[in-house]
């Protein structure tokens, strides 16, 4: 099936995106317009220390207007790689820096209606390492066993997808507890 896109118009600029109304033809050769939040690529990174505990940061969040248990994460700034903005996020998020940092993989978040791509990194070997965090960021960190972490996930008391699809893509590294 092939699908064209014929035009794009910015309607709205803020923050943190920007919306285009996206013009595409369609295979039956009919056109309709669809809605897209532009949005810079993204990370999550999952540090694990030698204990085995990985750290979470809480902070409210407005879409489910509550506060999330998270993993560490962020926007991956212009001129900036993936890579690099891990190292940053869990430095300015958590205080530490990490030896090593594997790729566990990547994804789109809603596709449906945004082109963010996420990026999954496991951090271990950390080590404290502290970058001033963001002025509009109030977060509380936490250390929680990876074996409860499991649980929580089994339990639903983890509900940030990113968070989730992090510790999935993790489990066959890291795998189950005994």
């Amino acid at each position: 099936m092939d699908f064209k896109i014929l035009k794009r118009e910015s309607v709205y600029q803020g923050r943190a995106f920007k919306v285009q109304k996206v013009f595409l033809e369609l295979p039956n050769q009919k056109q309709r317009y669809y809605d897209l939040v532009d949005h810079n690529d993204s990370v999550t990174i999952l540090p694990i220390d030698k204990n085995s505990d990985v750290y979470f940061v809480t902070q409210y969040r407005l879409g489910s207007e509550s506060q999330l248990l998270e993993l560490p994460a962020g926007v991956v700034e212009d001129n900036e790689t993936p890579h690099v903005c891990a190292m940053r996020e869990i430095q300015e998020e958590i205080g530490m820096a990490a030896e090593n940092l594997q790729l566990l993989g990547d994804f789109y978040l809603v596709p449906g209606y945004s082109n963010e791509h996420m990026y999954t990194y496991l951090a271990t070997g950390l080590f404290p390492s502290a970058l001033n965090p963001d002025a509009d960021e109030f977060l509380h960190i936490s250390r929680i066993p990876y074996d409860q972490v499991l649980e929580m996930m089994r339990s639903g008391k983890i509900q940030d997808a990113k968070t989730l699809a992090t510790l999935a893509l993790a489990l066959p590294i890291l795998g189950f507890p005994s």
